[in-house]
């Protein structure tokens, strides 16, 4: 069985697009130019490369892009006084702090800090909540983004198996609120599993789709799937060599799967191009008051 390939880089870039031309249709009408205004603490190579990546997607979509730079050492109370601000500042629609922060900062107290209203990432317990009542403010952007994948690829998922490997809140427990919701690409059977399964393999062979956010490079086997299984690779690790990675073994996955992302050029453009889509959102609803 030849996998199909699904081209994250491609679909993105379509969404992108699209996103582009209603931020024009939104500044036009409106005369505001949606604004994300991002908060990098230290100097991780690793989330300097994302709010980079975020801030040029932003600029080719017409989305205006701020960066603030703070040190390592910076407080917690530092961080506070400058969400504060963000909040206040009536310029500022979507607020992004770029995770993980240093360790002498509590982070569930920083994103709790962020106004529901300009909680882009849809990390506040208020949009949360809304969330998993099925009524949205955002859509979370990793989760979304798996989403989309699957419905631009025509995955059939109103009564598949989900299963999502990680339960973390920025992607496994939201991925599993979306699928199992009513609507487009969902009303799935959904199934969590995380380093307390019994037995996962047994749960991953059962999997219609299997959706892997472990943060383990390579985790998944051929061994762990059926055939025809739909495979989307949330996870992007670094090997000793400099490799870039999944949390799937892709060779052997993809000689069982139906369809399956590569990493990179899968879930990543998608995290990105679904800020942007909640950033606009965000500005149209503090505009429409």
């Amino acid at each position: 069985m030849a996998a199909e390939i699904i081209d994250g880089k491609a679909i993105a870039a379509g969404l992108r697009e699209r996103i582009g031309r209603e931020t024009s249709a939104f500044v036009e009408q409106t005369g505001v130019t949606p604004h994300l205004a991002a908060v990098l603490v230290g100097d991780d190579p690793a989330s300097a490369v994302y709010v980079r990546n975020k801030q040029r997607a932003c600029e080719k979509a017409g989305i205006k892009s701020t960066l603030h730079r703070l040190d390592a050492a910076t407080s917690q109370s530092e961080l506070l006084l400058l969400v504060t601000r963000l909040n206040e500042d009536s310029d500022v629609h979507g607020i992004l702090v770029q995770l993980p922060l240093p360790s002498q900062i509590d982070e569930t107290a920083v994103l709790d800090a962020v106004s529901p209203l300009k909680d882009v990432d849809c990390f506040h317990p208020e949009n949360v909540g809304l969330l998993s009542q099925g009524r949205p403010r955002f859509q979370p952007c990793t989760p979304a983004g798996c989403q989309h994948l699957l419905a631009e690829s025509a995955v059939q998922t109103e009564g598949a198996h989900v299963v999502v490997l990680g339960r973390s809140e920025i992607v496994g427990k939201p991925m599993a609120l979306l699928m199992v919701q009513k609507g487009k690409a969902a009303n799935a059977t959904v199934s969590i599993c995380h380093s307390r399964t019994r037995d996962l393999p047994n749960v991953t062979r059962q999997a219609d789709i299997l959706i892997a956010a472990l943060g383990r490079p390579e985790f998944v086997t051929g061994e762990m799937v059926k055939d025809g299984v739909v495979v989307i690779d949330v996870g992007i690790n670094r090997t000793e060599d400099g490799k870039l990675v999944g949390d799937v073994e892709f060779t052997s996955v993809a000689a069982k799967a139906s369809a399956i992302t590569p990493v990179p050029g899968g879930v990543g453009p998608m995290t990105i191009a679904m800020l942007l889509q909640n950033t606009l959102t965000a500005a149209r609803l503090q505009t429409s008051g």
